[in-house]
């Protein structure tokens, strides 16, 4: 029977440190603890200081650690869909965080499992929005008391879905 050697006192910390690290930092998608923009944070799509409408705050964690904010989810989307138009040198590989605030408790949500309802009667900042929810059940009852026309996942919203918004 052959045995490894034995590793050094400092190769094992180093691998134990490594680990931690690994085991800590959040997922690609995963929910961060709440981040709040300052009051110098502007949408990269439309301009607008996000600031001003914390119920509909969205951003993504880049995997450098900086951030970007945005008015809301569908500005998020059309960052996600084409982010080198929004910031040059940024790529979709880029981002390892993507969150929403729920509509109904205001939390900051993983947008990757969270629901959005389409076509209601409630609006945005920047007009018709998708209006992010984190559970299924609260979505269907803001579709019933808001007018809203469907609900989708993360995955379903498309820049042709997103063209129909703003139209």
């Amino acid at each position: 029977m052959t045995r490894s050697p034995a590793l050094s006192t400092s190769t094992k910390a180093a691998a134990l440190a490594a680990a931690l690290v690994l085991a800590l930092a959040p997922a690609p998608g995963a929910a961060e603890p709440p981040v709040k923009p300052g009051p110098g944070d502007k949408c990269p799509v439309c301009g607008m200081f996000v600031v001003k409408y914390p119920a509909w705050v969205a951003g993504v964690t880049f995997a450098d650690g900086s951030r970007a904010f945005f008015d809301g989810a569908k500005d998020l989307f059309k960052f996600l869909a084409d982010p080198a138009r929004w910031a040059p040198g940024r790529t979709r590989a880029d981002v390892r965080a993507i969150f929403v605030t729920d509509y109904y408790d205001l939390v900051q949500v993983d947008a990757r499992a969270a629901f959005f309802v389409l076509g209601s009667d409630t609006y945005g900042p920047m007009g018709e929005e998708l209006v992010p929810l984190a559970k299924r059940s609260d979505a269907e009852e803001f579709v019933k008391d808001h007018a809203g026309k469907r609900i989708v996942r993360f995955d379903e919203v498309t820049p042709e879905l997103l063209k129909a918004l703003d139209d």
